[in-house]
């Protein structure tokens, strides 16, 4: 064999072995690409949330305010009222955790810092409104201490309290108590044939306490005492005395206990009434007719 006869062989077994690469790479299956990795989803964060001064128990009218009767609680950032006491920290999200353990710290640092002198502030203050455990302190249902005695504090601005002689008879059987509301009645003889009158004095107005007590006993039903202390209008008081001078001479002042619905009813002396006996209810053989009399 000649060489040119060589060298063209060789040069087609080449071209051939180059031709079988190209035909196994255009038919060959091509290789999917790997998709990125995705991240791990970031962890949503719970909601933000503030320190707000709570009660731990149930504080009724009149109790004086102790560092052990007051917590802070954490609170939805979202839902703090103005009105509510907070530390003065910033609303944080709730971590988990270490992170936890570790903000639980901070908090307590802070507390100490800056809400243990809030929460000291209002130590010795006299509650004015019931407050029930858990319930977020707000300043209106407190006085401060030294801003006034008891009676003053639970008294409603421009209103003021007079005490009344009561007997069990006299206020429905006992079932009265504080925070009851009430119509003050005069009963007395209008001598002749006028019989019994009785006028109505006053209507729904609030029992401030019994005797000296502001709460009945816990689980109490009925509430016996000598005195029950009334909160009535300034512009009321005149009314009051007169009514009393009168029972003095022979009458009775009756307290008649109202439906607790009434709580929003109006108070005081009727529309356009100037005094006692301006309405008043007559009974005469056992028949009652209620009638419009002047002073």
């Amino acid at each position: 064999m000649s060489a040119v006869r060589l060298f063209i062989l060789v040069i087609a077994a080449i071209a051939a072995i180059a031709l079988a690469f190209v035909v196994r790479g255009a038919f060959a299956p091509k290789k999917v690409a790997e998709a990125p990795v995705a991240a791990a989803p970031a962890v949503m964060a719970g909601p933000r949330l503030a320190k707000v001064l709570v009660a731990r128990r149930d504080l009724p009218i009149g109790t004086r305010l102790t560092a052990a009767d007051m917590s802070w609680q954490d609170w939805p950032a979202d839902n703090i009222n103005a009105a509510y006491i907070t530390d003065g920290a910033a609303p944080q999200a709730r971590p988990t955790g270490a992170a936890a353990i570790a903000a639980k710290k901070a908090t307590e640092t802070a507390g100490a810092l800056f809400g243990g002198a809030a929460m000291q502030s209002l130590v010795g203050a006299v509650v004015r409104e019931p407050i029930l455990g858990g319930e977020p302190i707000v300043v209106r249902k407190i006085v401060r201490a030294g801003e006034g005695n008891f009676l003053s504090v639970v008294l409603t601005p421009g209103m003021r309290a007079i005490a009344f002689p009561v007997t069990v008879d006299t206020a429905a059987g006992g079932f009265i108590m504080p925070g009851d509301r009430v119509d003050v009645l005069l009963s007395r003889d209008g001598g002749g044939e006028k019989g019994l009158i009785t006028s109505t004095v006053l209507r729904n107005v609030r029992v401030l306490a019994i005797d000296q007590a502001a709460e009945p006993a816990k689980d109490a039903r009925t509430m016996v005492g000598a005195v029950a202390t009334l909160e009535v209008a300034a512009g009321d008081t005149e009314s009051v005395a007169a009514a009393q001078a009168e029972a003095k001479k022979g009458g009775a002042l009756i307290l008649a206990l109202r439906a607790y619905t009434d709580a929003g009813a109006a108070s005081g002396r009727s529309q356009g009434s100037t005094g006692p006996g301006r309405v008043v209810r007559v009974y005469r053989a056992g028949q009652a007719s209620e009638v419009t009399v002047s002073r």
